[in-house]
């Protein structure tokens, strides 16, 4: 038993080693994958534009019973309607604990703007868009339709992924547009209409602390997120294995990833253009 045990615990360190190893050999493969993706988008322009329309159609406003509610468009507006809500409630609340309830409209514009309607762009995203890529991309693996295609000269890669990266990033602008709308107007709406608050009030502060280049910078976020969900959806999606239970595994692993990859891009870009002093003078 005591040799046993001695070889299990000389065992272990190769077997954490090749652990190790294997993970970034995976990371090195998918890093390989997404820039044959990205350099592929060239010859998806030129060959597949119908099918960068048809995706482009699909991912923003649905197929079959999801085009009834909106899909992503009515997903990711709810969604920002709420949080703008939130900021409503929280915002006034806590601000008139200290005689500063006036203030409201700059909560609104300033973390609006810069952390929460693109964390939650973002989510929605990988929760819609990115799974929906990774399930359909996934069925065609285990069902050979992938194997299909290579088999008639079709460039599987330009037809299958990097299509939906360039459908993904074009539908994020016009879905963070009414994201942004739907975060400004729930925002107003909540404090002027249930808190009573000046309109005048509001809107003075709104709009003094709304900075265009926050709002540009907001939507850079958007779109490298945009890239970001597609590429890790799309990869997991291609390479998924084991019959319909590693579809779901596949779906599963891309949304984890997607989601701790958004937060670190988000943090990132806030500290690479905000920094430490937030950009904004409170006085005069």
């Amino acid at each position: 038993m005591t040799g046993k045990a001695a070889g299990q615990r000389h065992s272990a360190p190769p077997t954490v080693v090749k652990g190790m190893v294997d993970g970034w050999n995976r990371i090195g493969t998918q890093i390989k994958f997404n820039a044959r993706s990205v350099r592929e988008m060239g010859i998806a322009v030129v060959r597949y534009r119908t099918e960068i329309l048809r995706l482009i159609a699909q991912m923003s406003l649905g197929t079959g019973a999801l085009a009834l509610i909106g899909g992503t468009v009515a997903i990711v507006g709810f969604m920002t309607l709420t949080t703008g809500a939130v900021i409503a409630v929280q915002g006034y609340n806590e601000l008139s604990g200290i005689g500063v309830e006036a203030m409201t409209g700059f909560i609104s514009a300033y973390v609006n703007v810069r952390i929460i309607s693109p964390a939650v762009a973002g989510i929605g995203l990988a929760a819609t868009i990115g799974a929906g890529a990774t399930a359909q991309l996934g069925a065609m693996r285990i069902n050979d339709e992938i194997d299909a295609l290579e088999v008639m000269a079709v460039r599987s890669v330009a037809y299958l992924v990097s299509t939906r990266v360039i459908a993904g990033v074009v539908v994020v602008i016009p879905l963070y547009c009414v994201a942004m709308v739907c975060a400004f107007l729930a925002a107003r709406f909540g404090t002027t209409g249930f808190y009573h608050q000046s309109t005048g009030v509001y809107d003075h502060y709104f709009n003094t602390f709304l900075n265009s280049s926050d709002l540009l910078w907001s939507f850079f976020t958007v779109v490298l997120m945009g890239v970001a969900v597609m590429l890790i959806h799309t990869y997991y999606g291609y390479t998924a294995t084991g019959g319909p239970s590693g579809v779901g595994v596949a779906v599963g692993r891309s949304v984890r990833a997607s989601l701790v990859v958004l937060v670190l891009l988000l943090l990132v870009v806030a500290m690479s253009i905000y920094g430490q002093s937030g950009n904004f003078h409170l006085s005069g």
